[in-house]
């Protein structure tokens, strides 16, 4: 599940070495591998694309970036890799890195983060959940197509999952969404969209 290299990473080490490959990220000055398959990558690309097209049709100054990487700024050695982010085009001036690689030290610009789950499901329901939160993130999509996590995050009998985990002052409010259940996002609340439509 997880690759321990023989010593802890800083976030400039990680940048050098893995910041354009997307099958990694660091949390914690650990290398973690996100082992993405390619059923993972058809959900993400469908939900980009889905995504996308509501922003286009909205005639929003918004953005999905093929390549992110964001620096949590009460970390010192983390890299979040999210499978999809919207950003706001008007707000990356505020983002000192964006110039010149694809790196967000702060909130401000992200309107949207999306991850789907893989083996590594805990990262993605209990510590990007914390990370995503403090970063003032509006809206946070846990994508579990394959019904991975732990019972207390998608019920029982386990089965695929949407949760989407919205702010409300410093913490997100969560709610889950299975198959044939039609999603509501406060951020894009005329998006048509169930869980089906995005499976492998």
């Amino acid at each position: 599940m997880t690759y321990t290299p023989s010593k802890t990473l800083t976030f400039e080490e990680f940048l050098a070495e893995y910041g354009n490959d997307p099958r990694y990220e660091l949390i914690d000055g650990e290398l973690r591998d996100r082992y993405p398959t390619g059923p993972h990558e058809s959900v993400s690309g469908k939900l980009a694309g889905r995504l996308y097209g509501e922003i286009l049709r909205l005639n929003l100054r918004w953005t999905i970036p093929k390549n992110c990487l964001i620096r949590p700024p009460a970390t010192e050695a983390t890299a979040l890799r999210p499978d999809v982010v919207v950003l706001d085009e008007a707000k990356l001036a505020t983002e000192p890195l964006w110039e010149r690689e694809p790196v967000l030290t702060g909130g401000q610009a992200i309107k949207l983060v999306v991850e789907v789950v893989s083996t590594n499901w805990q990262d993605d329901y209990a510590r990007k959940v914390e990370e995503y939160a403090l970063l003032g993130i509006p809206e946070y999509w846990i994508v579990d197509f394959c019904g991975l996590g732990g019972v207390e995050f998608i019920g029982k009998p386990k089965q695929p999952t949407l949760t989407i985990c919205q702010l409300v002052e410093d913490g997100y409010c969560k709610n889950r969404y299975l198959l044939g259940i039609a999603i509501a996002s406060v951020l894009l609340p005329e998006l048509q969209l169930r869980l089906d439509e995005v499976m492998p």
